[in-house]
């Protein structure tokens, strides 16, 4: 009845209780010290400078041989201080500069990100970037972008070493209307 196998697997199962218990109380001492520390409120402030709206050929930007798509670019001002998303849990912070709009459908809104960063230390966690361009040229599904109104913002999403993801934003937006295309001739 009690024989080894018996007892080797009592004594995995006991240490495996005892590995999720300990994973389960590390990843909500983790987030409650987030939430108590107000990883919610954060405030910070996002300028757009200039934009730049282009026709493009390429697959790689969304356009067709002889049709070409609508690619955005901007040059942006950012400046937040994300210091109390990192704690003993935190590995690394991914931070995002997104513009979000009305989509197709009614209440629907679609997402473009125009640049992104990786934070894996708590002193690189102060941001303070002046004429940073766009790391993406972004297009949409639709047929344009033009005259549309995006809510410029900046939103993260702590990943910590044990537990799951926490997605958040900062707390300022900035309202943004995508300029028309430029051509050869404007």
């Amino acid at each position: 009845m009690f024989n080894v196998f018996q007892r080797l697997q009592n004594t995995f199962n006991y240490i495996l209780t005892l590995i999720i218990a300990i994973g389960v109380t590390v990843s909500v001492l983790g987030y409650a010290q987030l939430y108590l520390e107000g990883y919610q409120t954060i405030s910070g402030n996002t300028l757009v400078n200039k934009s730049i709206n282009t026709l493009k050929y390429s697959r790689n930007f969304g356009g067709r041989p002889n049709v070409g798509k609508e690619n955005i670019k901007l040059n942006f001002e950012l400046d937040t201080d994300l210091t109390s998303l990192f704690n003993w849990n935190t590995k690394q912070v991914f931070v995002y500069l997104v513009g979000e709009y009305a989509g197709l459908e009614e209440g629907e809104n679609s997402k473009v990100v125009f640049w992104d960063k990786i934070i894996s230390d708590k002193n690189d966690a102060v941001l303070n970037l002046s004429s940073l361009k766009s790391k993406y040229s972004v297009w949409d599904y639709q047929d344009s972008l033009a005259n549309k109104t995006m809510n410029i913002k900046l939103e993260y999403n702590i990943q910590p070493w044990v537990g799951p993801l926490i997605w958040g934003s900062v707390g300022s937006d900035y309202i943004f209307t995508a300029p028309p295309v430029k051509t050869a001739n404007s």
